[in-house]
């Protein structure tokens, strides 16, 4: 197996079904479980460690949209970068600015409701970036011009995950 799709028999696509991903990791799971391999021999049981780890570590990367959109880009040959090019458009870096000030006021606030709101428009916004991405990905086969766009999505998620860790502060 070369990529995580192939594993789960699914063709390489940012827009994914997640019925079909969920139908296919269970599935495998099924068949390659320790629990089914507990009275095997010690090479077997080995195998089927490995193997539920590579199906875990796949099915992780392909429910996740960054690390999806990450994966195909790597299939295709485009490293994102995300490490070493943090180059954003000066527009999008002034809006995360805003978004984290909000952020911390309404943490400051203890203010759960602000936090909401943030969380609501910050997840509208991840879905038009998706389907953007999914447009570049799927239909325009344009990788590497998918790369910015994956970028800014992991923005996103790190604040999202950073109003996670507000709401946890205020509780």
């Amino acid at each position: 197996m070369t990529n995580h799709f192939e594993l789960f028999g699914l063709a390489p696509a940012f827009a994914l079904e997640a019925e079909g991903l969920e139908r296919a990791y269970r599935e495998i799971q099924s068949r390659v479980h320790p629990d089914r391999f507990a009275r095997a021999g010690d090479a077997e049981r080995r195998a089927s460690l490995q193997w539920t780890t590579r199906v875990n570590e796949a099915y992780r990367t392909l429910r996740n949209p960054v690390q999806r959109a990450k994966h195909i880009l790597e299939l295709h040959g485009v490293d994102v970068a995300f490490e070493t090019n943090t180059a954003m458009p000066a527009e999008f870096l002034m809006q995360q600015m805003e978004l984290r000030e909000r952020l911390e006021e309404a943490s400051g606030r203890r203010d759960p409701k602000g936090l909401e709101s943030l969380r609501a428009g910050l997840r509208a916004e991840k879905r038009v970036l998706e389907e953007s991405i999914a447009d570049r990905i799927d239909a325009a086969k344009d990788y590497a011009g998918a790369a910015g766009l994956v970028r800014k999505l992991m923005f996103l998620d790190k604040l999202d995950a950073e109003i996670d860790l507000a709401y946890e502060t205020i509780e």
